[in-house]
């Protein structure tokens, strides 16, 4: 097991989750637990664990989730507001007004005309928990996706661009870099966002490309000097390694919950676009997520002695709660937070480790 007296150097802490709609209360409940045991190993309630991270990065859910524990505290900038607690509330409190519908939308949806919800509550969501904060104002480095299907690129939201003279190309404000994020097709309409050079840019999901960010987490460190980004947020405490290479990195990547659906041959062989398209965007989302992981976990097997075991792939089961991304029932948002604390019941030793390594390279 690992033990603090391991300590070589400090190294670059980076945190990446997956999308997956509601199903970001697993990933969060586990969040949760690290931050609870880090406050009682620290000593500290009032620790966060945006203050654990020198990176973080998401896509969809994942990305409204990395805005939430990197926005700045009213009172002092350079300090995350919301914990992580705060974070998984606004799931199990606010679950069924995100993923909400009124009669005139159902009727909709029921003739195929338009998306499956309508984005206002979302939008006000959004408002209420990030204001008009800007990417820039984040606490620590970020990596949030989308993709631009009018210019057909994908597209990397990250505050250290958006801190860098003549950035208003890159600057943004995070409410709608979350509303862009999670933009996901079918569930959301499209998102039309301004950067503050007044330049439109016309997004979706960065799951269409990217579900699991955890590599493009680890090519953004890549290219940080970290030691600049502290003096730039007035947070500069210990170094850090500039320009880390995976051996500078302890990486942990949350999944928001398996789901292996099998497909049988007889059922496919003839079918058409209705029913090859949930089954492609099942296999198109978990197909990523495992391409991402079989890279990192080869990238990690070429270091030496502990570097090795710093990096961590937390892929919990999703138990008995639903595998859809929209289904916000009273029964199934318990599901899914029990899914996540099973996990946390399960795998103690792994997330104490980890833990441990947070507060050690802090």
């Amino acid at each position: 097991m690992f033990t603090m007296s391991n300590r070589n150097t400090s190294k670059i802490r980076i945190l990446s989750i997956d999308g997956g709609g509601i199903r970001g209360i697993i990933p969060a409940a586990i969040v949760e637990y690290l931050e609870i045991r880090i406050r009682a190993l620290t000593n500290n309630q009032q620790a966060k664990i945006g203050d654990y991270f020198d990176l973080i990065a998401g896509t969809s859910t994942g990305g409204i989730l990395t805005c939430i524990y990197l926005c700045p505290d009213e009172n002092d900038n350079t300090k995350p507001r919301y914990s992580a607690s705060d974070a998984l509330n606004l799931y199990l409190k606010n679950g069924n007004k995100i993923f909400y519908k009124n009669f005139w939308q159902q009727f909709k949806n029921f003739k195929l005309w338009n998306e499956n919800f309508p984005a206002d509550s979302l939008e006000q969501l959004l408002h209420q928990y990030l204001g008009n904060t800007l990417l820039s104002q984040l606490t620590k480095p970020c990596v949030i996706t989308a993709y631009n299907f009018y210019e057909r690129k994908a597209m990397f939201f990250n505050s250290a661009d958006s801190r860098k003279l003549g950035g208003e190309v890159k600057e943004f404000k995070v409410k709608n870099v979350a509303r862009a994020t999670s933009a996901a097709p079918t569930y959301f309409e499209p998102a039309m966002i301004n950067s503050l050079s007044e330049a439109p840019h016309y997004l979706i999901d960065g799951g269409v490309f990217v579900n699991n960010p955890a590599l493009c987490a680890y090519s953004e460190a890549r290219d940080l000097k970290f030691n600049d980004q502290q003096v730039l947020r007035g947070t500069y405490k210990n170094p850090k390694p500039d320009l880390p290479s995976a051996k500078d990195m302890l990486l942990v990547s949350i999944g928001t919950g398996s789901s292996r659906n099998r497909y049988e041959f007889d059922d496919l062989r003839n079918a058409g676009l209705i029913k090859w398209l949930p089954v492609i965007i099942d296999i198109m989302m978990s197909g990523n997520s495992e391409t991402v992981h079989y890279h990192l976990t080869k990238m990690w097997d070429t270091l030496e002695g502990d570097d090795k075991k710093d990096y961590y792939r937390l892929e919990p089961e999703l138990g008995m709660a639903s595998p859809d991304m929209d289904n916000v029932k009273k029964k199934n948002l318990k599901l899914l937070h029990d899914a996540g604390q099973t996990y946390v019941f399960n795998n103690l030793d792994t997330l104490n480790e980890i833990a441990d390594k947070l507060i050690l390279h802090s």
